[in-house]
């Protein structure tokens, strides 16, 4: 697995490519979001973890014009812990958000965490069960990963699919922000209401023709979210 390294600070970069080497993972490093944008173009990498603060190009921009064409698992690093920087990244198309100084042995937990899922949801060595779930015109296939609303085909994050996934899979369902949380990052929850939240308004963007009058994902009001069953 390839792991890109993207932080301003060298000492960080060279810190956190030890301990990611120590666990097999090959480890490339860029210094800004500019250097990070051509190595992807040069390299395959399965996961980034992304610093916010840097010269030339910061985080954010550089994690949104890698959405543009990737869905590949970023880790938001930052020294800011603020519910709106948090936010903010999670809203640029971030997956995971790490605080400066962090415990190594939780980003790599982090690492290991969102791998897992990025190759679950991209395996082809995996038995075909032809999983399909319709809600209205909005149509995901479990083994194929793809997901169409009246014929057109939603491009969504990792994180995006499952929690999409999960509300599909069980249409008309209620699931609280902590059920969502706990299933989807495979984690006990803490405060994860913003983190969820983002993630809800990134797919309604995706899939309903007016995110503010939703068709498909709807709020039950003080208990969760579900997908409308049709």
């Amino acid at each position: 697995m390839n792991i890109l390294v993207c932080d301003d600070d060298k000492e960080i970069v060279r810190a956190i490519g030890i301990y990611l080497k120590n666990e097999g993972y090959r480890v490339l490093e860029a210094y800004d979001g500019i250097e990070a944008l051509d190595i992807l173009r040069k390299e395959e990498i399965h996961l980034i973890i992304m610093d916010i603060m840097m010269p030339r190009m910061d985080g954010m921009q550089a994690t949104v014009r890698i959405r543009e064409e990737k869905n590949i698992p970023i880790i938001m690093l930052s020294a800011k812990s603020e519910d709106y920087d948090k936010i903010g990244g999670l809203g640029a198309g971030a997956d995971d958000y790490v605080t400066k100084p962090f415990n190594p042995m939780e980003l790599i937990a982090r690492v290991k965490s969102q791998l897992r899922r990025y190759t679950t949801l991209g395996s082809m060595n995996q038995p075909r069960n032809e999983k399909t779930f319709q809600s209205g015109g909005l149509i995901l296939n479990d083994d194929t990963k793809e997901v169409t609303v009246d014929g057109t085909e939603v491009r969504l994050t990792p994180t995006e699919y499952r929690i999409l996934a999960l509300l599909t899979a069980n249409a008309g369902r209620v699931y609280t922000i902590y059920q969502i949380y706990d299933a989807v990052w495979e984690e006990p929850a803490f405060n994860p209401e913003n983190t969820v939240a983002v993630h809800i308004r990134h797919i309604r963007e995706k899939i309903e023709i007016n995110p503010k009058e939703p068709r498909y994902l709807k709020v039950v009001w003080g208990t969760g979210y579900k997908i409308e069953k049709y």
